[in-house]
C-alpha cells in the first residue's frame, strides 16, 4: 500500500532542492555523457584506443576497481556497531556508509564492463545465466561476491527506510540476519578480490601471502576516511544531525588500520629489498625505475608520503578532534590510498612482463574520460541516496496512508464536574 507513494516521493526528493544542487547534478550529468561519449569511441574501435597493451593488460579501469572494492567493503565498519552492537553514536550514520557501499559498488562493476572491451560479452559474466566455471574460477567468486553484497546493501536500508516512510519500526528479526551476513560478505569482496591477484604465481609482485591483509588494511583507511567527509558535509549543509561520537571513533578506526596498512607496506619492502632477487624487479620498477623506464616512481612516492603525513596528523589527539585538520587529513589519506591502492598496486604487476619486456603504460583520453564518467555516475548515485534517505530519516517525509485522527476519533477528557462536600446537620444536645 505504502509501496507507490514511498517511490513517488523519492524521485520528488532526489528532483528538487535548490540552486547548488541542481549545478552539482547537471555539472555530474555533464561528465557523465563525457564518459559515454568516450566509451562509444572504444566500444566502436575497441580496447586499442587506450594504453593497454598485450604485456599491460590492467591499466586505469581495473586500477580504479581494486580500490572500490574496498570503499564498498568499509560501510560494514558502521554496520557492525550501528546494527548489531547498538552503538547510539553510529545509528544516524549507518544509512549514509550503505549509500558509500552502492555507490562504490556501481562503480567497480562498472569499471568491470569497461575493461572487458566487449560489452556484449558481459552476460557470461551473470550468474545463473553466463557460464562462470564456478566453484573453480576465482573471477566466478569475485562476480557473485560483489553482485551479492551489492544485493545486500539495496535490501536492507530500501527496507528500514521504507518502514520509516511508513511509519512503523522494522522488525529485527527481518533484517538483522542480514545484517550478519553482510558483515562476513564485507570481508570477503575484498579477500577474492586480492586472491584473484595473488593466485598468479608468474606475477610476482602479487604473488604474496600479505595481499589479502594489506587490501583489507587500506579498505578501511580510504573508506572510513571517505565517510567521515560525507558525514562532515551532511552535518554542515543539513539539518540531520551527526553526533561528534560518531567522527571520533571513525577516525581512531581509521588512523589504527592506516597505521597498519604503513607497517604492511614497510614489511613489503623489507622482503623485496633486503634480500634482493630476480622476482623483485617488479618493485624495482616501481619505488626506483628501471633505467630510464621511471613513469610510477613520483606517483608512488607521492602516495606514500600522503599516507604518512595524513597518518601522523591523525595520531595526535587533539588534531583530530578538530575538524580542521581532520577533514583535510581524511581528504590526503584517501588519495594517497587511491594511490598507493590502483596505481601503485595493479600496473607494477605487469612490468616488466614474465619475458622481461619493459613497456610503460599511459593512458589514453578515451580511459580518463571514461574513468570520470564512471566516478561522477558514482557521486550520482550517492548523491540521490543521500537525497531520498535525509527526508525520511528527518520525519519530514511519511506516507500518505497514515491515519490522522479526525474530531470524531479524537478522546476528548470527560468533563468534571465540582465535587461538593456534602453539609450535615450539626446536632445539638
Amino acid at each position: 500500500m505504502h509501496l507507490r507513494p514511498f517511490l513517488l516521493s523519492s524521485l520528488r526528493s532526489a528532483t528538487t532542492g535548490g540552486r547548488r544542487y541542481h549545478l552539482w547534478m547537471a555539472t555530474l550529468t555533464a561528465i557523465i555523457l563525457t564518459g559515454a561519449y568516450a566509451y562509444s569511441v572504444q566500444w566502436r574501435y575497441g580496447l586499442a584506443v587506450t594504453g593497454m597493451t598485450d604485456q599491460v593488460s590492467w591499466g586505469l579501469y581495473i586500477s580504479n576497481f581494486t580500490f572500490l572494492v574496498g570503499m564498498a567493503a568499509a560501510a560494514m565498519m558502521l554496520v557492525l556497531p550501528a546494527y548489531i552492537l547498538e552503538d547510539v553514536d553510529f545509528g544516524r550514520a549507518v544509512l549514509m556508509a550503505e549509500a558509500v557501499a552502492v555507490a562504490a559498488l556501481v562503480m567497480a562493476l562498472g569499471f568491470v564492463v569497461v575493461d572487458l572491451g566487449n560489452p556484449e560479452g558481459s552476460w557470461h559474466l551473470a550468474p545463473g545465466i553466463g557460464y562462470l566455471n564456478w566453484p573453480g574460477s576465482l573471477l566466478s567468486w569475485d562476480v557473485i561476491v560483489l553482485n551479492g553484497y551489492l544485493a545486500l546493501n539495496l535490501a536492507i536500508p530500501f527496507y528500514i527506510l521504507y518502514n520509516h516512510y511508513a511509519g512503523r519500526s522494522p522488525e529485527k528479526k527481518k533484517y538483522l540476519p542480514w545484517m550478519y551476513i553482510s558483515a562476513m560478505w564485507a570481508v570477503s569482496i575484498h579477500l577474492v578480490t586480492a586472491f584473484l591477484l595473488a593466485g598468479l604465481p608468474s606475477r610476482p609482485f602479487w604473488h604474496s601471502a600479505l595481499l589479502g591483509p594489506r587490501f583489507l588494511a587500506s579498505a578501511f583507511t580510504a573508506g572510513p576516511a571517505f565517510v567521515i567527509l560525507l558525514l562532515y558535509f551532511i552535518k554542515r549543509t543539513t539539518k540531520y544531525d551527526i553526533p561528534e561520537g560518531a567522527f571520533s571513533k571513525l577516525a581512531l578506526v581509521t588512523v589504527a588500520a592506516a597505521q597498519v596498512n604503513i607497517v604492511m607496506l614497510c614489511s613489503e619492502l623489507f622482503a623485496e629489498f633486503y634480500s634482493q632477487t630476480h622476482h623483485s624487479i617488479n618493485a624495482q620498477y616501481l619505488f626506483f625505475g628501471l633505467g630510464e623506464h621511471n613513469a610510477l616512481v613520483p606517483w608512488i612516492w607521492t602516495g606514500i608520503g600522503l599516507n604518512v603525513l595524513s597518518t601522523a596528523v591523525l595520531m595526535v589527539h587533539p588534531l583530530r578532534r578538530n575538524p580542521r585538520w581532520l577533514m583535510p587529513a581524511c581528504a590526503t589519506l584517501f588519495v594517497g590510498i587511491w594511490i598507493e591502492k590502483g596505481i601503485g598496486l595493479v600496473i607494477p604487476g605487469f612490468i616488466p612482463s614474465p619475458l622481461g619486456e619493459i613497456v610503460e603504460y599511459t593512458p589514453t583520453w578515451v580511459e580518463l574520460c571514461v574513468t570520470a564518467g564512471i566516478w561522477a555516475l558514482g557521486l550520482f548515485v550517492l548523491t540521490v541516496l543521500v537525497r531520498v534517505a535525509l527526508p525520511i530519516e528527518l520525519g519530514e517525509v511519511r506516507s500518505p496512508y497514515l491515519q490522522k485522527p479526525s474530531e470524531a476519533q479524537v478522546v476528548r477528557p470527560r468533563a468534571v464536574r465540582p465535587r461538593y462536600e456534602e453539609v450535615r446537620p450539626v446536632r445539638t444536645r
